[in-house]
């Protein structure tokens, strides 16, 4: 029965608001499958480079931030924010995502390997050496994305074809031209030593 008044009216929403305010956050209610959690930070468990993060996060936070705000790990760059550019893109299990896209929560249990992984120190990983060997770097901003994506392939294909390559990088984004220098890069044969 609708109410008929401006006070049944508020008096039907007050009442929405007692029953609503008894519930919880994180009890589910009415339906089954897993708890729902947050807002409040949850502790997460990532594994970055063969390292082991434990840390407090909210559950809508992305590994994006986690990576540079909490973990300082910035060579993973944020550039759109919205998985169009690939200039996040980490190696997951060994698929590439864009971090941007993926909740921290998500990638728990999962082998996450960012750029800064790759090599130790100061040398570099053969398929960051082919990088520079090709000139597939100019701003360099999109750099970290492209290399991990060239990573990503070179564990699948010992020798990968242009229309692999291409198809690997098809992701990413680099606004200042320096396509032709990646894709060579890629199909150079220091790009498909493992490292």
């Amino acid at each position: 029965m609708a109410p008929n008044s401006r006070r049944d009216f508020l008096k039907t929403v007050a009442a929405g608001s007692v029953a609503a305010s008894v519930f919880r956050p994180g009890e589910v209610v009415g339906r089954q499958g897993p708890a729902l959690v947050g807002p409040a930070e949850v502790a997460v468990t990532l594994t970055i480079n063969n390292q082991r993060h434990q840390l407090k996060v909210e559950p809508r936070v992305t590994l994006l931030d986690v990576l540079r705000t909490r973990l300082d790990l910035t060579g993973t760059k944020d550039a759109c924010d919205r998985g169009a550019c690939g200039a996040c893109t980490v190696v997951i299990d060994g698929r590439t995502y864009y971090s941007c896209a993926i909740l921290a929560i998500e990638a728990q249990g999962r082998d996450i390997g960012t750029v800064e992984g790759l090599a130790p120190g100061h040398a570099l990983h053969s398929i960051q050496q082919a990088f520079c060997d090709h000139d597939g770097v100019m701003c360099g901003f999109c750099t970290p994305g492209f290399v991990m994506a060239a990573v990503a392939l070179a564990t699948r294909h010992a020798t990968p074809t242009v229309a692999d390559a291409e198809r690997a990088l098809d992701g990413n984004m680099c606004r200042c031209g320096a396509n032709r220098g990646v894709l060579a890069a890629v199909l150079d044969t220091k790009a498909g030593e493992r490292g």
